[in-house]
Order: C-alpha cells, then structure tokens, then sequence
C-alpha cells in the first residue's frame, strides 16, 4: 500500500509554469507505475502523464505533449509534474496516482491508490 500526497498547486496566469509534487510513503515506490490524472470543474477524470517504474518511460495526453513534463526519484519517493505554457483549459484538480506493477496506465481505472488532489487554476 502507498500513501500519496500532491503539493505545489496555485493561482498562475496564462502561459506561466508550475511544478506539482507528489510525495509517496508506504510501500517502496519502485512497486509502481505513477501518472498524473486531472479533473476539471464539471467534467470527469482526464489523463495527464504517466511514468514507468524505473523512469524509464512516459507517456503524455496529446493536449499537454510537449509542455508537461512527469519524473520521479525513487530514492526520495517523489513524484513530479512540470506544467510549462499553462493554458486556461488546463486548470483542474490535479492527482497523483499509483498502479502496482511497473507500468502507469492511460485508463484513469487502472491506477490502485490516488492523493487527495491539488487545485491548478490558470487565469487568462
């Protein structure tokens, strides 16, 4: 089992950048496969990024390609998501979630253990 708290969120405007935390305790971080799962005001749960267990690989939604970036450091059992050119469409809850096994998913089901979230609001 794995415990995930995200951090880092906050007001910022069109075109800025945030970087969101997602710190891990519990079980060792390398059990798991992580990715970044987003819900915007009114509408369902959306996959943002996700990482293999080792870093090894990532995969993004096309919406934010090219301007997020997800990492992890399994020594201090962390979890990050760089948010560059922030847009107005990208403002949400943000989680962190983890998969058992050593791959993410794109499938928002898939993920076994999830933070409580963290609000990104990009105002224009």
């Amino acid at each position: 089992q794995v415990h995930l708290v995200e951090s880092g969120g906050g007001l910022v405007q069109t075109g800025g950048s945030l970087r969101l935390s997602c710190e891990a305790s519990g079980d060792r971080l390398t059990d798991y496969g992580m990715g970044w799962i987003r819900q915007a005001p009114g509408k369902g749960r959306e996959f943002v990024a996700t990482i293999t267990w080792d870093g090894g690989r990532t995969d993004y939604a096309d919406s934010v390609k090219g301007r997020f970036t997800i990492s992890r450091d399994n020594r201090k059992k962390m979890v990050y998501l760089q948010m560059n050119s922030l847009k107005s469409e990208d403002t949400a809850v943000y989680y962190c979630a983890a998969r058992l096994g050593a791959s993410g998913s794109y499938d928002v089901a898939g993920y076994d253990y999830w933070g409580q979230g963290t609000q990104v609001t990009v105002s224009s």
